[in-house]
């Protein structure tokens, strides 16, 4: 990583589980702020889609509850595959590409949060729900998963995932000794 770059995961929980509390206060967090979201473009998504999916009948609290288990377990699958050595190589390597060169770890984590976003979008909502609700004998989807909304929460979700992320974990150790896969290609030439 550049020099010049500050970090702010040189502090913030430590140890072997750290990134178990990072995504797990990352997930709900962003949770909460994206079904905030769909709570005002389009409430039947919580109230009635959601519990659909499960069987349950429309019901308010049985939605929050699972959009928010939805976060927390995607929030901690996000800690898991960041802390993982490959992924944690790749993304803190020393890169000279325009902005990411002069970005730490923090940035680094936002934006993978943010690809991490766009990635559930695609598959969750887009693929996996519309295939759960059609064939699982559900009513039709109340929001359709490729809709900009649910596009634009998921983005939300993740870009505040990868920021609480950054700041709840202590990375900086992990990433020193984290060797990117392709930096051994790179320096044989």
């Amino acid at each position: 990583m550049s020099s010049q770059s500050t970090s702010p995961t040189g502090y913030g929980f430590g140890g072997r589980l750290n990134w178990l509390i990072g995504g797990a206060v990352g997930g709900v967090a962003g949770s909460l702020l994206f079904g905030g979201v769909l709570w005002v473009v389009e409430p039947a998504v919580v109230i009635e889609t959601i519990p659909s999916m499960y069987g349950f009948a429309p019901a308010e609290t049985v939605g929050w509850t699972f959009h928010l288990l939805h976060g927390l377990v995607l929030g901690i699958l996000f800690g898991f595959l960041v802390t993982r050595e490959p992924i944690l190589g790749t993304f803190t390597a020393d890169v000279p590409i325009g902005f990411l060169e002069d970005t730490g770890p923090g940035v680094r984590l936002v934006l993978a949060g943010l690809v991490y976003g766009f990635a559930i979008w695609a598959l969750i909502p887009v693929i996996a729900a519309t295939v759960w609700v059609t064939f699982g004998g559900a009513a039709g989807p109340g929001f359709p998963g490729f809709a900009l909304e649910s596009l634009v929460g998921h983005l939300i979700y993740g870009t505040l995932l990868g920021a609480l992320f950054s700041v709840f974990v202590e990375i900086e150790s992990e990433a020193e000794r984290a060797d990117a896969p392709f930096d051994d290609a790179s320096e044989s030439t």
